[in-house]
């Protein structure tokens, strides 16, 4: 009796799914052709043949088509609706960030700050349109970078806080960007590990810097960390959750790693029951550790030249000083090394010929310190000069937009306690979002957690 209550029941819901078509979708769902055929045999077994329960050859025809049937009758919502619906539907508060660090290898010049510090500036400064959105800014200072080379222990702790305090004498501000040190969260070297284990030795190897610098240093001198430094890089970004990163283009291929290590890490550990359970039992979301960041590419101009070699970026690791200008020198040294850069033998002062880099580049630094003038009035006001007229109006308009830059810089170095604190909140606040990436990511890969 159990077993024959047990299956009227299925067959009445079946006879209610073919004249009743509103249910027929959960049906055919549920059961499928193979078991509508077989409730048509246990209507025949048990002898349903009155007038109000009798499955006719039609009714059966019907239910074992019951599938085809759906799918000619039933419409799916258009595309239209189904984005209309979308974007209808209430709006999660969510926060976007952006993270972004300068190595602290010797002195800061004008190509990081007007290549990076000055546009985190920018960034901090442009107005949230929408209120849904927290943004919050991290600018740290990568210390741990800068050791993949051999490096003096004095010149990293001097170099270290001169970097903080010139971000904060270009302008990041501590109430609206948090300023770091790599070092002081140590989410970002273990992380790095953790990564480090699921990262492919080949990724690593294709690195186009790695080889470029192991080339000129000797490979067999060379320590693994310039080899897995790109991991620690990644490692940065992903601890912050960071959809941002405001890179140069020639960091976009470590940002291409950082997401192939997102997609290599998430894929291993980050699906699947058992990752659920271990989430649950962590009292945690489970939900992927890591999100993928894009790229925010500087701005083309912004791409500062050595001063001896227009085809060459601007470097701190050049051992030719006078092949930049480091956003400290004195206005003196600033105009000899003005005085001093390369040039060319073409009459006029031109923009865009290609047979003219240095040309190129000096017009871009003479714009660059003058955000408020447009190109063409720049190139109406030089262009029939010589360079024996020019280097000095350029080396001026440097100096000039620099001065308040050291002046802020003097007083925040003289005011140590202020530095300190800056510092400090701004690694406590670093701490305690990467400490929440972290674990999630310890969880994932089945470590177990301090209690």
């Amino acid at each position: 009796m159990k077993f024959r209550s047990s299956t009227t029941m299925v067959a009445s819901a079946a006879i209610m799914s073919i004249t009743t078509r509103g249910v027929v979708s959960a049906f055919t769902t549920t059961f499928g052709t193979r078991r509508s055929a077989g409730i048509v045999r246990a209507a025949d077994r048990f002898g349903w043949t009155g007038t109000s329960n009798t499955l006719s050859q039609q009714s059966r025809d019907t239910i074992a088509g019951s599938r085809l049937w759906m799918s000619t009758e039933t419409t799916p919502p258009s595309t239209e609706e189904a984005n209309k619906k979308k974007e209808d539907a209430p709006k999660k508060p969510r926060t976007s960030r952006i993270l972004s660090g300068v190595q602290p290898t010797g002195a800061l010049h004008l190509g990081n700050y007007l290549g990076a510090i000055r546009q985190w500036v920018e960034f901090q400064n442009v107005p949230n349109p929408d209120p849904l959105v927290t943004e919050e800014n991290f600018f740290c200072v990568v210390d741990l970078h800068a050791i993949t080379m051999p490096h003096d222990p004095n010149d990293l702790y001097e170099s270290t806080l001169a970097s903080a305090a010139l971000y904060l004498a270009a302008g990041i501000e501590p109430e609206k960007s948090k300023v770091f040190v790599q070092s002081h969260v140590s989410a970002h070297a273990e992380l790095s590990w953790l990564l480090n284990c699921v990262t492919p030795m080949n990724w690593l190897e294709k690195m186009i810097q790695y080889k470029d610098k192991a080339k000129k240093a000797g490979s067999g001198t060379v320590g693994a960390g310039l080899l897995t430094y790109p991991v620690l890089m990644a490692a940065d970004i992903l601890l912050y959750q960071a959809d941002r990163v405001p890179v140069g283009e020639d960091q976009r291929q470590h940002l291409e790693l950082a997401r192939d290590i997102v997609r290599r890490f998430n894929d291993l550990y980050c699906k699947g029951n058992p990752f659920k359970k271990r989430c649950k039992k962590a009292g945690i979301p489970s939900r992927k550790s890591f999100v993928e960041p894009e790229a925010m590419i500087m701005k083309e101009g912004a791409r500062i030249m050595s001063l001896s070699d227009g085809t060459s970026k601007m470097s701190k690791s050049d051992p030719n000083d006078n092949s930049r200008i480091n956003v400290l020198d004195p206005p003196k040294v600033i105009r000899d090394k003005i005085k001093k850069c390369k040039t060319d033998a073409f009459e006029g002062i031109e923009w865009d010929n290609p047979d003219r880099p240095e040309a190129k580049n000096l017009l871009t630094i003479f714009a660059a310190v003058q955000p408020d003038r447009s190109r063409q009035d720049i190139m109406e006001q030089v262009k029939d000069m010589s360079w024996g007229e020019f280097k000095p109006i350029l080396a001026d308009a440097i100096c000039a937009h620099l001065e308040p830059i050291q002046t802020k810089y003097a007083a925040i170095r003289a005011d140590e306690e202020y530095l300190n604190t800056v510092l400090r909140d701004g690694a406590t606040a670093a701490d305690a979002v990467a400490s929440r990436t972290l674990n999630s990511a310890r969880v994932a890969m089945g470590f177990t957690l301090r209690s």
